[in-house]
């Protein structure tokens, strides 16, 4: 409990332009990004030239970077940091997929541990789309989904960080899976 409530406090420190703050801020949540970062890469293919530290470090100094950023807890700044790292993938498969130009699409599956392949960028173009689609229809829907997919938290972890039920995430994720599920194969039949 200390650890979040000195983490809160560094954000709120960082806020205010204290420059040590964001080493020390850094040593505190390193792990915890860390371990998202490595679980989105576990199922990579071997030789996979995106690390876990480069994602943590480009994720990391993109948040603490921003000029405006008002931090309010350790909450909120984990699940900004599951939408940095959702850019960052988005943006590496688009790369990797402008390399590659072409190829058959195949099918996907979104679920909880479902991981999208290097090998396969346009999925992640594909769920990007979809999610910017779907934050357009259901923002609360959108959220679930970065922090359950990108984040890389439980059901029982969102609804914490979205003052939520877990009834109302456990619903509210099946109807975004399934929406997302449908969009994204329109997107890739396309």
């Amino acid at each position: 409990m200390f650890k979040q409530a000195e983490i809160t406090q560094l954000l709120a420190d960082l806020s205010y332009g204290d420059k040590q703050a964001k080493d020390k801020l850094f040593e505190l949540v390193y792990n915890e990004l860390s371990q998202r970062a490595s679980a989105y890469l576990h199922h990579e293919r071997p030789g996979h030239t995106l690390q876990t530290t480069d994602l943590v470090h480009e994720a990391y100094f993109k948040l603490v970077d921003q000029k405006q950023a008002e931090w309010q807890n350790r909450a909120q700044f984990f699940g900004v940091a599951a939408q940095a790292m959702r850019r960052i993938l988005v943006d590496y498969a688009r790369g990797h997929r402008a390399a590659k130009r072409g190829g058959g699409q195949t099918k996907i599956s979104l679920h909880e541990t479902a991981i999208i392949s290097e090998e396969h960028p346009e999925e992640m173009v594909a769920l990007d789309e979809a999610l910017t689609r779907l934050a357009a229809i259901d923002e609360r829907q959108s959220r679930i989904v970065e922090l359950r997919f990108f984040g890389g938290r439980t059901i029982e972890e969102t609804a914490k960080i979205l003052a939520l039920s877990v009834a109302t995430i456990k619903r509210e994720w099946n109807i975004a899976k399934a929406w997302l599920h449908r969009e994204m194969q329109q997107l890739l039949a396309a």
